[in-house]
């Protein structure tokens, strides 16, 4: 799909609406915008999580090198999603990149293959365990909220179910994903150690 950008700012988007993949304008406040701004927000904290991956493995001879690569092929995957998401239903085209079944279960094998080798959780886990489980959290957060908003605009408009399944399953991966920094680093997670009072 051959793509030319040669102009950062258009205009067009100055008195508050923009375009969808098709051509069709709608406000810059409209849910469907929320849905693929929130997943261009989660793209970008999966990268913030790759400057961890890729300074951990010069480090440590690499043993995160696995991960970085599965962050590096989910970045591609959240930017076809925001595609699609960009794109009513109408409008999608056959050849444009969009999630399907396999892209969800291959994260799927990548949840049972990483949590195959953590200890069992007897508590909930709090966000942190480290700079790179920190920020794998926070993907796990921003990736929920995605999921609801798309949920949503599920309810009103027709989406693909795939977008909501692979946005439940990554959720689920990046939890996994910051149990096993946290194992890989040496650094211990922290658990919810509810009131006893």
């Amino acid at each position: 799909m051959p793509i030319r950008i040669n102009r950062v700012y258009t205009k067009t988007g100055d008195r508050g609406d923009t375009g969808l993949v098709g051509g069709h304008r709608i406000g810059k406040d409209d849910l469907r915008i929320d849905c693929y701004g929130t997943v261009d927000e989660l793209n970008s904290v999966v990268g913030l999580c790759r400057l961890h991956t890729r300074a951990q493995r010069a480090e440590e001879a690499e043993p995160l090198g696995e991960l970085d690569a599965i962050l590096a092929r989910i970045q591609n995957e959240l930017f076809n999603l925001g595609s699609m998401l960009a794109t009513r239903a109408e409008d999608l085209r056959p050849t444009q990149p969009v999630i399907k079944a396999h892209h969800i279960e291959r994260l799927e094998h990548e949840i049972d293959k990483f949590n195959e080798d953590l200890p069992e959780l007897r508590s909930f886990v709090l966000p942190g365990g480290g700079g790179l489980g920190a920020y794998l959290h926070l993907g796990r957060t921003v990736c929920r909220r995605a999921e609801r908003l798309t949920v949503a605009l599920g309810r009103r408009e027709t989406v693909p179910a795939e977008a909501v399944q692979y946005l439940n399953r990554l959720s689920d991966a990046l939890f996994v994903f910051a149990r096993h920094a946290a194992r890989v680093t040496a650094t211990a997670e922290i658990l919810w150690q509810p009131e006893t009072t």
